[in-house]
């Protein structure tokens, strides 16, 4: 899995490019719990589900209809005043469901595991992406803070820091020149 700093990064990345009036402390806090929450999976194998099942490690909870579900539920619940079919609703729903998202695909760029679920709970086969570029994160806190960390960390800043750096560049440039012209 990519760390949840990672996770965080392209949440925040994702929320700039969104309309700025959207963009309150709310918006970006949800954001980064949606793109980290499919971790809590890790704790299925606590409760008996092996990696394998549609509920272990990187199974349903990854899964792209587990992603437009908690968008839906986050965009309900913390957006009660707004209709989810209007226009800002559809821009929350649409944020949210993007961060959860990421969460699967950046895992499936990692050097680890056994793949996505992309498609679970109607197909628990697990995909990686073409390029598995980003080095997978230990699983515990106390194996962050180790040599290995520091290499996911390394990696992370590489293949997901920089591509957010010049993400969020492109969109200042956007804001601040392009509707001047």
């Amino acid at each position: 899995m990519a760390s949840a700093f990672a996770h965080s990064l392209v949440a925040v990345t994702v929320g700039k490019v969104f309309p700025s009036k959207t963009q309150k402390f709310k918006f970006f806090a949800l954001g980064i719990f949606c793109a980290t929450v499919p971790d809590l999976d890790v704790f299925m194998h606590n409760l008996g589900y092996d990696y394998s099942h549609v509920l272990g490690h990187r199974g349903f909870f990854h899964s792209l209809l587990f992603s437009f579900l908690l968008a839906t539920a986050i965009t309900l619940i913390f957006y009660r005043n707004t209709k989810i079919i209007s226009k800002l609703g559809l821009t929350l729903l649409a944020y949210f469901f993007i961060c959860a998202a990421s969460h699967g695909f950046l895992d499936a760029m990692t050097t680890g595991g056994k793949g996505i679920a992309f498609f679970a709970p109607f197909d628990n086969t697990r995909h990686f992406l073409p390029w598995r570029v980003i080095r997978v994160s230990p699983m515990s806190i106390s194996r962050f803070f180790s040599e290995w960390g520091l290499r996911v960390l390394k990696s992370e800043a590489f293949w997901i820091g920089i591509p957010c750096v010049v993400v969020l560049i492109g969109n200042w440039v956007v804001r601040r020149f392009v509707k001047k012209v």
